[in-house]
């Protein structure tokens, strides 16, 4: 076994370095935004209407960053998880969720809720563009709860109790955020509640993508 990663995770460093490094720049350039873009409020909006007003540019280049360097995550993943149960779909989830983001960033979120300033409060109108970020959305959070519980099945059944847990765990708490904030009405604990979820899953994938690049499994 680890003769067998030596040999397919060696090339996949490089790519699982771009899963360590996705997450922390989507938070940080996301709540770098948030802070200081006029009438943003983290407990009203969500992040992806950051890609609205003059500087929507930052958070479509967030996006489409952040998922390129996704899509390579889980190309490293697919290195470093074959051979074993989860070596196809785990990267498979991860490398739509990133197809995901770039999707985000093409349908854009439609402006809401007073954001961005002087949009009238309220829902708005809904947009085809709206529509199709809201699915594309959808389907990423969903491809990456189920390759959370994939990761966790393949940690199982090696015995890495550890990290079972946390991806299983992970997962749910990922799901039960998404959940929330999909029924919630805007109500500002589901929209925190979001914020620990996205902090979550993308440490997730992070410490992941670092912990295979160091150890064999």
């Amino acid at each position: 076994m680890t003769e067998q990663f030596t040999h397919s995770a060696a090339p996949a460093r490089p790519l699982l370095a771009a899963g360590v490094v996705a997450g922390p720049l989507y938070v940080v350039a996301g709540l770098a935004q948030a802070f200081t873009r006029e009438g943003f409020d983290l407990a009203r909006h969500s992040w992806s209407l950051l890609a609205n007003g003059d500087l929507g540019w930052i958070q479509t280049a967030n996006f489409v960053v952040t998922g390129l360097l996704t899509i390579a995550c889980a190309a490293g993943l697919r290195g470093a998880l074959t051979p074993g149960r989860g070596a196809r779909w785990a990267p498979l989830l991860v490398g739509a969720f990133g197809v995901s983001l770039i999707g985000a960033a093409v349908f854009k979120a439609d402006p809401t809720m007073g954001f961005p300033a002087g949009t009238p409060e309220g829902p708005g109108v809904v947009t085809m563009s709206g529509i199709g970020h809201l699915v594309v959305g959808a389907v990423g959070f969903l491809c990456m709860i189920a390759a959370s519980y994939v990761v966790a099945s393949r940690f199982s059944r090696e015995g890495r109790k550890g990290w079972a847990v946390y991806s299983r765990v992970t997962g749910t708490l990922f799901l039960g955020s998404f959940l929330g904030i999909a029924s919630g009405g805007g109500a500002a604990w589901t929209n925190i509640l979001f914020i620990v979820g996205i902090l979550a899953i993308w440490s997730w994938l992070s410490l992941l993508s670092l912990s295979l690049s160091r150890n064999p499994v």
